[in-house]
């Protein structure tokens, strides 16, 4: 009882100040702002050193990757170097130089679902069998629904795309828009 009332009061709170409830619908102006955005997005996953990364992650996966589970992954702090490998590869230096100021997150991931790249670490480590993965893996984009990111603490929208070489999906790209810079 004391927990729903603590949400009750939070979502109150959001609301006169303002923000859009978790799971709440896109209005038009947004979802063309959002589409803009993919725009830039599918631009990312195109990247030469992107494409190049996960093609390398599909046909040597690291065993490190390989071994990684949820559990020794959620153990590890964003300094550790395995961790750090991600954010300081070239396909994440491309992220950064593509990125726009509404993109709170972007990770990429190989075509298991295993990561090859991001700006920060994320909450998860492998996203096949979720949506976000699966659907860029057969060719078409995804778009969730607003949420307070669990990594970043903002309220978001994520979309992914896939990335292609050869006119085939070979990885996901998945990326978080801040809902208050698409205003």
């Amino acid at each position: 009882m004391k927990k729903a009332y603590v949400l009750g009061l939070v979502a109150l709170l959001a609301l006169v100040a303002g923000a859009r409830p978790v799971g709440a619908a896109v209005d038009p102006a947004m979802q063309a702002k959002i589409d803009a955005e993919v725009k830039a997005v599918r631009a990312m996953a195109a990247d030469p050193a992107v494409v190049a990364a996960v093609k390398a992650a599909n046909a040597n996966p690291p065993a490190a990757s390989q071994a990684m589970t949820q559990d020794k992954w959620t153990a590890m702090t964003g300094f550790d170097p395995f961790v750090l490998s991600f954010s300081g590869n070239a396909a994440a230096a491309a992220l950064k130089a593509k990125k726009s100021a509404a993109v709170s997150e972007a990770f990429v991931s190989a075509a298991d679902g295993t990561k090859v790249a991001f700006l920060a670490k994320t909450s998860g480590w492998k996203h096949a069998g979720k949506p976000k993965h699966d659907v860029p893996m057969t060719g078409k984009s995804w778009q969730g629904e607003i949420e307070t990111d669990q990594s970043t603490g903002l309220q978001q929208i994520q979309v992914a795309v896939p990335i292609v070489d050869g006119g085939k999906p070979v990885g996901s790209l998945v990326v978080g828009l801040q809902v208050a810079r698409l205003k």
